[in-house]
């Protein structure tokens, strides 16, 4: 089987516009968390979320351009162009059949969809439709809008898997150059989720914290007083190639992919296994791809979303499959300072963990106060500040509604 390595990543998150302003708030341990801002929240029991902050899009997407498309996909295009952009791809000098892009969302177009329904409604007479609502909304047009852009006529779908989609479109793009299918791969994920509809029904759901008074310090993974998830937006994209390809073009490579795992709780549609069964097999299965040993992992960037059953089952989980070796593992959930971009979390982690290997550093779990007497006081959860460390193999879990699990792998590159 060939190898495969990331040669460019790119970052569009509540703590950092680009890779490196994301890579620098990790390691600050910052909280992107504050009220809502794109509608009025008035009427809403929850008023904050980690949003994005002081974007210029225009000159990567002319605003021409932004307004055929939702949010998601703008998000989309920005952190592909810093990925490939990165990577030093010049799609005059690739095979652009052998070029693909997959990307994952969770939703999609979900303020397309959500104004689109309300501007048809406010008409009295005949309905009024845009002719841009279905294709700003269905959640393929981004890679759809990618591959226009740079021409690439390989592999091209959307992976739709909650909060597990954009680690499904990583280990998916890590199958295809595997297998011979593909040589470059533009692959991550994106969510535009912070609307008046999403943020209603997650609340509805209470699955969401309440801790409006308070919103920086509002998630709290691991924490007793955790009461939900904080919703994020943004995107993260990965530049995968085949290894003997990078290294023909010359390419800087700064991570290689070892290893990816997919499993279901089969258990409920909202919650996880309370024994973490399906989070257990999917790091399994991620180790057994790798070639690996339980021994070779160093740090796990976790799902961690802050929710009360959530993250007591992916401990269990973790202990069950590391046993002894839990205890020399770090543990981070950078949740706490991204907030949840739930189809686009497991790419902007996948990213932290390259970002941790290539520094020397474990990112935090910001926003500990108090020690749940239900979790291992003997765990390293990485609590509130980074810590120095050489890390060669890391593993990063997202687990989504439904039951889905992916665990992707990545080692240092030397």
């Amino acid at each position: 089987m060939r190898r495969v390595v990331v040669t460019g990543v790119g970052a569009l998150t509540p703590i950092g516009n680009t890779y490196e302003e994301y890579k620098e708030n990790l390691k600050k341990g910052v909280s992107g968390a504050g009220p809502i801002t794109k509608f009025d929240t008035t009427k809403f029991k929850v008023k904050f979320a980690c949003e994005l902050k002081n974007t210029d899009f225009e000159p990567i997407v002319p605003k021409k351009e932004t307004r055929r498309m939702d949010s998601f996909t703008v998000y989309a295009m920005v952190a592909a162009h810093e990925a490939i952009e990165m990577a030093g791809i010049d799609p005059e000098k690739i095979d652009l059949d052998r070029a693909g892009v997959v990307w994952g969302s969770g939703i999609g177009g979900f303020e397309t969809m959500e104004n689109g329904i309300t501007e048809a409604a406010l008409w009295d007479g005949d309905l009024r439709y845009s002719p841009f609502l279905i294709p700003k909304l269905i959640a393929d047009i981004a890679p759809g809008q990618i591959s226009i852009k740079y021409g690439f006529r390989g592999i091209n779908f959307a992976t739709v898997s909650a909060c597990a989609s954009s680690t499904h479109s990583i280990a998916v793009s890590f199958d295809y150059i595997k297998m011979g299918r593909a040589d470059i791969m533009i692959t991550g994920g994106s969510e535009a989720a912070i609307t008046r509809a999403s943020v209603g029904g997650f609340s509805a759901m209470k699955a969401m914290s309440e801790r409006n008074d308070d919103p920086l310090t509002a998630s709290r993974p691991f924490d007793l007083d955790r009461d939900g998830f904080v919703l994020g937006e943004g995107a993260g994209a990965l530049v995968l190639e085949e290894y003997e390809h990078a290294k023909k073009r010359g390419a800087n490579i700064l991570a290689e992919v070892i290893g990816i795992g997919m499993t279901a709780d089969a258990y409920h549609m909202t919650a996880p296994h309370p024994e973490g069964i399906g989070a257990r097999n999917v790091m399994a299965l991620a180790i057994k791809d790798a070639g690996l040993n339980i021994e070779d992992i160093d740090y796990i960037n976790v799902h961690g979303t802050s929710t009360p059953l959530g993250d007591i089952a992916e401990t269990k989980a973790i202990q069950q499959l590391f046993k002894d070796h839990a205890y020399n593992l770090n543990i981070s959930s950078t949740k706490s300072m991204t907030g949840h971009l739930l189809g686009g979390a497991g790419a902007v982690e996948a990213i932290a963990a390259i970002a941790a290997m290539r520094d020397g550093f474990v990112p935090p779990t910001i926003n500990h106060f108090t020690d749940d007497p239900d979790l291992d006081p003997k765990l390293n959860f990485t609590f509130n500040e980074a810590q120095e460390r050489k890390l060669n193999v890391v593993l990063s879990n997202t687990f989504g509604f439904g039951g889905h699990n992916a665990s992707v792998i990545l080692k240092k590159f030397e």
